[in-house]
């Protein structure tokens, strides 16, 4: 659509969709008869551009009118949305965002969003309430407890130590999950279907894992009931939703739509789920998602091409100050950065799926990256960088070095990490903290420019790699490098541009 210049946008609610711009697709269907069949924990920008959407699809279509959408949070800054979205009846605005123009569309599958309660009460009896049959999350690839030593659930965290103990006053969203389940259990009650949309690999079986390991805690009969009876279907999530600022409402309102929350996106979007529903699921399927046995290989191609592919541009970004992915990528040296490593590395580690190959796929993100109407900071991709490096780039360390090949350009990739971590900007400028664990992160990375070494053997993110020569002579030589010649003279030894006068 073409951007109109409304100098008095709508205020969006159920009441004013009729006053609506033409241009803006609205809900068909009559959202006063809509009966929820889904909570959904951790409701941001990427689920309402994802999940809820294939549910407004179907309901667009007459479909699924009893599988709408409930939203909740664990966290005292879900306030703030929940306070957003209950005065827009729970609508939201999605513009995609594409250089050839963009579109609109209110969703209105989400009906509700519950009181944030530091003891969540009113989350463990909604998610009790047996018309409830999913339980969806996405709450960040950090945030499942998981012990990365082991894999399994990390019992000495103190949220989860406060769950053990007080198994009826949880304060994480997978102790409430287990309250929930108990009262099912308890009253007669099916089980519901629990769906993590975070981008993990395995993503459902971490969050069968970190329930039933909950559960076992307290109550070992518990455990085995919902591993008898709940299910945990894997799923590969994919669409580049940037974070929402003062920019993007200001778009919204140009679009003649007064939305305190709206959400910008990409024009791609990939759902590939393991059928695995004990409880039933929407037929997702007649609104383009893709329903699969196994996913293994379609998370793989994502996780690892797009995934870690972004924290191959985020850091040389931070580094360069260059502020966007479109940015990065229009950037010689770090365009060229990710197109090596990509191809030579961490492609030779992925499986074809139907319909592309590695090689498509890299093309395909490499696309999706550059366009320039999408404004996806580096700073939002580099956030969390110790899940992330953790959990998208080491593990293809892992597999290459098993392969017998070299693994430069991901050492590469982790000695911009590292100088990343030291505080501050080839420029001087400083990098404000953008991880969870930023203090022991600079400190390590302040160790690591005497003494390349120390960084890897930070062992709750590198465990055995630090061990290994093929990755750690390489990563101490690309880091002495990075301080000795600079950031631009690194990638470009590696990549073999040259930098730019």
């Amino acid at each position: 659509m073409t951007q109109a210049n409304i100098t008095n946008p709508v205020r969006l609610s159920d009441a004013t969709l009729s006053d609506l711009p033409d241009t803006v697709v609205k809900p068909t269907y009559d959202r006063s008869t809509l009966k929820p069949g889904i909570v959904h924990i951790g409701l941001g920008n990427f689920h309402r551009a994802h999940q809820s959407w294939y549910l407004h699809r179907l309901m667009q279509a007459g479909e699924a009118q009893d599988w709408a959408i409930i939203g909740a949070g664990v966290r005292a800054p879900d306030a703030s949305m929940r306070e957003k979205l209950l005065a827009q009846n729970c609508l939201t605005t999605l513009i995609e965002l594409d250089p050839s123009g963009l579109s609109v569309e209110v969703i209105g599958s989400m009906i509700d969003f519950l009181p944030i309660d530091p003891q969540n009460g009113p989350l463990i009896e909604k998610m009790s309430d047996p018309a409830i049959r999913i339980v969806s999350l996405t709450v960040t690839e950090g945030g499942y407890y998981v012990d990365l030593d082991t894999g399994s659930l990390d019992t000495k965290h103190e949220d989860i130590v406060h769950d053990v103990q007080n198994p009826a006053t949880p304060r994480t969203a997978f102790g409430a999950m287990v309250a929930a389940l108990k009262n099912r259990r308890d009253n007669g009650h099916p089980s519901f279907t629990g769906q993590s949309c975070d981008n993990l690999q395995g993503n459902g079986d971490i969050l069968g894992r970190t329930l039933v390991g909950l559960a076992r805690l307290s109550d070992p009969g518990l455990a085995d009931w919902i591993e008898a009876n709940t299910t945990f279907p894997n799923a590969m999530v994919d669409c580049i939703v940037p974070a929402t600022g003062s920019k993007e409402i200001a778009l919204a309102k140009t679009c003649g739509i007064d939305d305190a929350a709206p959400v910008t996106h990409e024009n791609f979007r990939q759902w590939v789920i393991e059928d695995n529903f004990c409880a039933g699921r929407p037929d997702w399927d007649k609104a383009g998602a893709t329903f699969r046995d196994s996913i293994h290989d379609h998370e793989t191609m994502k996780l690892r091409i797009l995934n870690a592919g972004h924290q191959v541009l985020a850091n040389a970004g931070e580094l360069l100050r260059v502020t966007t992915i479109a940015g990065c990528m229009a950037h010689p040296l770090i365009a060229a950065l990710l197109r090596k490593v990509e191809t030579t590395e961490i492609a030779t580690t992925v499986n074809a799926v139907p319909g592309i190959t590695p090689e498509q796929y890299v093309e395909l993100i490499a696309k999706r990256f550059s366009n320039p109407e999408i404004v996806d900071t580096t700073r939002r991709v580099a956030f969390d960088g110790s899940s992330r490096h953790a959990g998208f780039v080491l593990p293809i360390v892992r597999d290459v070095i098993a392969a017998g090949s070299t693994v430069e350009g991901l050492a590469l990739v982790e000695a911009l990490w590292a100088r990343m971590c030291y505080g501050t900007r080839e420029d001087g400028s400083v990098i404000e903290a953008n991880d969870p664990n930023w203090d022991a992160l600079v400190s390590a990375a302040k160790a690591a420019k005497d003494n390349p070494r120390s960084w890897v053997e930070q062992q709750h993110i590198y465990g055995d790699l630090s061990d290994s020569t093929a990755f750690t002579e390489p990563f101490e030589r690309w880091l002495a490098m990075i301080w000795e010649s600079g950031v631009e003279a690194a990638i470009s030894e590696y990549s073999g541009v040259e930098i730019s006068s």
